[in-house]
């Protein structure tokens, strides 16, 4: 057990280093100058070059990444004597900081990650992430129970109703489910209940989940939720529906159901106590492993309701070339997603040992 816990750590290590490389290397390559985006068009050379000079983007890109890499680790070396490099160490940028060994005018020092400023606002990206995350994790869990409980409920009543006109309808309703794309869902949700039929259904066609009120101050908004959460969860809707009628379809099959109804147990109690426990297994599995794709899955859904989490805050860094923003969001939602992974694996691991073996 211990080694393939180590085996499938040193995998998540390796996805994040490579995340890490694209990411950094991705950003700057693109086109655009955050110092004229922060000074604007009238800015004169010199400012620009005193920017990026600031910034470090006048050193060799292998330089930048060096540093870069080594501003996010949490085992990293740093100069003790320069305190007010915008590159090296200070307590103010890495909170509590300790030294584990020294080199002379350096030390190789443990810290927490430190994912550098924004270019527009000079907030900690760490503030910013920070503030937004827990939007994006109430979308995440909220788009996850909508999916799991109706589509349990739909894949057993598919298969109760087995090649019938009611079986063939959730079908299509699941196909069509997988088949369209979240962003052009997301459009029509919103203009359908938001727009259209807002009189009838009093939602909004964007909002996050707190409002600011000059008297009341933060007022909770919780009708916002509802449309980005349904969008949201319709695909794993219609991965839960599908796993569950064929997982249901396949214990109805089985001797001991038969053996359950030839005792004179009622459908109720051969479905609830019987059939539904063993059918959940494999569901119940894959809506663990849903969980991280969501979090990548609501960038889009976040900026067409408007809803504050990180998708939103992504977006609106990228029309501004506020790269580290972006960085730092895509490498937090990818360290997410590895860790997500990594226990559901690790789930794996303990209830089959043969994948242990593997």
């Amino acid at each position: 057990m211990i080694g393939f816990l180590a085996r499938k750590f040193w995998y998540g290590l390796l996805v994040i280093a490579g995340v890490v490389t694209v990411v950094f290397f991705l950003f700057n390559i693109l086109p655009g100058d955050p110092a004229r985006m922060m000074l604007g068009q009238r800015a004169d050379i010199s400012s620009i070059e005193n920017i990026n000079r600031e910034l470090g983007r006048d050193k060799p890109m292998v330089v930048q990444f060096a540093m870069y890499v080594n501003d996010l680790s949490p085992l990293s070396f740093h100069d003790t004597e320069n305190k007010e490099s915008v590159w090296f160490a200070n307590e103010s940028r890495y909170g509590s900081m300790f030294t584990i060994l020294p080199l002379g005018n350096n030390a190789l020092m443990v810290k927490s990650p430190y994912l550098r400023r924004s270019y527009q606002t000079r907030q900690e990206v760490s503030e910013i992430i920070k503030d937004a995350l827990p939007g994006t994790v109430i979308l995440a869990i909220a788009a996850l129970l909508f999916a799991a409980v109706a589509g349990i409920a739909l894949g057993i009543l598919a298969a109760l109703y087995k090649n019938r006109i009611i079986d063939h309808l959730i079908n299509v309703l699941a196909v069509f489910g997988m088949a369209v794309p979240s962003f052009f869902a997301g459009i029509i949700i919103a203009w359908l209940f938001g727009f259209v039929w807002a009189d009838i259904t009093g939602l909004n066609m964007t909002g996050s989940l707190y409002r600011i009120d000059p008297f009341d101050g933060m007022v909770l908004e919780v009708k916002n939720l509802l449309l980005p959460a349904f969008t949201l969860g319709i695909r794993p809707l219609s991965v839960i529906v599908q796993l569950t009628r064929s997982s249901m379809l396949d214990v109805l099959s089985q001797d001991y159901i038969r053996t359950a109804k030839a005792k004179g147990l009622s459908k109720q109690v051969v479905i609830l106590r019987h059939a539904l426990r063993n059918a959940l297994n494999p569901v119940l599995t894959a809506v663990s492993g849903w969980f991280g794709s969501l979090l990548a899955g609501a960038v889009f859904i976040e900026y067409i309701f408007g809803w504050k989490g990180i998708g939103k805050v992504t977006v609106d860094s990228l029309e501004t070339y506020d790269f580290p923003v972006v960085m730092g969001a895509v490498l937090i939602v990818s360290v997410f997603f590895v860790i997500i992974n990594l226990i559901v694996d690790l789930l794996y691991g303990v209830l089959d040992p043969r994948i242990r073996v593997s």
